[in-house]
């Protein structure tokens, strides 16, 4: 990898990150004169915000999260060939470019630092909430089949269970098989596997209480 490679990468981690970091749970709330990691369980995120300040706030969370995992996989790589092309004064095919094998790693980058930013973001002293609607956002890009199965199966687990823990980490779980099934590229069946991973390690305090049975269904109250 040359200079100017390592470079790029270097600026898709840190814009990736930079766009994870801004949390919307928050911003919504606080416009709603409420600090949300005081309410509720203290996650920053739409369920949260859901429980808190109702649907409305919290679907307009979740809409912007899963804009955020849009914007944070996509902008570095659209800014940088842009940026390319300027400088070397030629343009290039952007479809082509968009569908290059090595642009897969560009996304795969800029996307895992857009989903450290929203967990752990650094205008929240690291902390931040799941994930799953950033999630959702940049799979959209990198996995549009295995997301819109992740998508369905996500609806299925939650309709059945009223449990959003349950059906993010089912969502998880999901992302590679689907690959294998639509025999996606190893690259991609890897990083699907590594994500669902990180998704079950990043609900190990739901599965905690899952077994404790004191995990809250959606709904229900806790006095």
């Amino acid at each position: 990898m040359d200079p100017a490679q390592i470079i790029a990468y270097g600026l898709y981690l840190l814009t990736g990150y930079l766009i994870g970091s801004i949390n919307f749970a928050v911003l919504v709330a606080k416009n709603h004169g409420v600090n949300i990691l005081e309410e509720g369980s203290g996650n920053p995120g739409a369920t949260n915000v859901k429980r808190v300040l109702g649907k409305g706030a919290g679907n307009l969370v979740f809409g912007l999260d899963v804009f955020k995992g849009v914007l944070g996989t996509f902008l570095p790589f659209f800014l940088i060939w842009c940026l390319n092309t300027r400088v070397e004064g030629r343009l290039d095919d952007f479809t082509k470019v968009l569908n290059d094998p090595n642009t897969d790693s560009i996304f795969i980058t800029s996307f895992v630092a857009t989903l450290i930013g929203h967990c752990y973001s650094v205008f929240l002293g690291f902390k931040g909430g799941k994930g799953i609607a950033s999630t959702i956002g940049g799979l959209a890009i990198i996995l549009p089949i295995p997301i819109l199965v992740g998508v369905v199966v996500w609806v299925i687990a939650f309709y059945n269970t009223k449990y959003v823990s349950v059906a993010s980490m089912l969502l998880g779980v999901s992302l590679p098989i689907t690959c294998w099934v639509v025999n996606a590229s190893n690259t991609l069946i890897i990083f699907a596997t590594v994500l669902a991973f990180f998704n079950l390690w990043n609900h190990r305090t739901n599965i905690q209480r899952l077994q404790e049975g004191t995990e809250s269904r959606f709904g229900s109250h806790k006095k």
